[in-house]
């Protein structure tokens, strides 16, 4: 594994680059996540084309993009779920460099497994355990992956289950909880692990709408609490009200980014203004 320190840049990059149009929130710490020169391909299909994106740390950022943009292989890319082509991506000075002919090495492997021990992702289908009940879904990962001893790793969980409001349903299984409570428990699940950054793929695609605001409303507290998160969404109040950053990708890479203000009232790009222009029409 390399860990690199992370250099500083100076001058921020321009819209379209990979870092901030305009001025950084208070708020915001170092650099915490770098992807730089990011290519996948899968086969013959050229899904991301040299994408660079820069998060920092306390920063909610918000990729919108229409189906097949690249921002959920590009999510995916970050922890290593799909491994890039090209590029390489760092997180919390961890270094990673794509490398797809020594992708099965041991060493390879065991790099990844650190890089995603930095970066949790939450899903649009939940996937929890079925036979575990809430309680045990959250420790399970800190007690045999992290070795956290078990009375700590319970304590943290019964904090991050009361946080997302079901600490009284720690004793249940998931078949007895709404598709609501099943995210709101993974996410809970993604926290006691305290990653670097937590990857948000769509979390309420799968959700009937009455159970949408439930998860989004967790979500957008953790972002104004300071979780540092990348979510690929289609929600476009839940990004307005909590994004720090939103950021449009379109045909593989970054069109333009900013402030919510900026991207969703006053877009630049005619790729950015179609697809909010569907959003205004529904």
């Amino acid at each position: 594994m390399t860990s690199n320190a992370l250099p500083d840049h100076g001058t921020r990059p321009a819209p379209g680059s990979s870092g901030y149009a305009g001025s950084l929130p208070a708020h915001v710490g170092d650099v915490i996540v770098r992807a730089e020169h990011v290519e996948k391909y899968f086969g013959s299909n050229h899904v991301l084309r040299g994408v660079d994106l820069e998060v920092r740390q306390r920063e909610a950022v918000m990729l919108l993009g229409r189906s097949g943009s690249g921002k959920t292989t590009m999510l995916r890319c970050i922890n290593f779920l799909e491994e890039p082509t090209v590029g390489s991506i760092e997180i919390d000075g961890l270094r990673l460099e794509a490398d797809p002919l020594h992708s099965r090495s041991r060493e390879h492997q065991e790099q990844i497994r650190q890089m995603r021990l930095r970066a949790g992702m939450l899903f649009q289908d939940f996937n929890l355990f079925p036979h575990m009940t809430v309680l045990a879904n959250c420790i399970e990962a800190p007690t045999r992956v992290r070795g956290v001893p078990r009375d700590e790793a319970v304590a943290t969980a019964e904090r991050f289950l009361d946080k997302v409001g079901l600490l009284n349903r720690r004793d249940e299984y998931p078949a007895r909880l709404s598709g609501g409570q099943k995210q709101r428990v993974a996410i809970a699940r993604a926290l006691c692990m305290e990653p670097k950054v937590l990857l948000f793929d769509e979390p309420t695609s799968a959700l009937d709408p009455e159970l949408i605001g439930e998860v989004l409303r967790v979500m957008e507290d953790l972002a104004h609490e300071g979780t540092t998160m990348i979510v690929v969404t289609h929600e476009m109040h839940f990004a307005r009200q909590a994004a720090d950053r939103v950021v449009f990708m379109d045909e593989g890479v970054i069109c333009e980014q900013g402030p919510p203000e900026q991207i969703l009232d006053h877009p630049e790009k005619d790729a950015t203004k179609r697809f909010l222009r569907r959003f205004l029409i529904e």
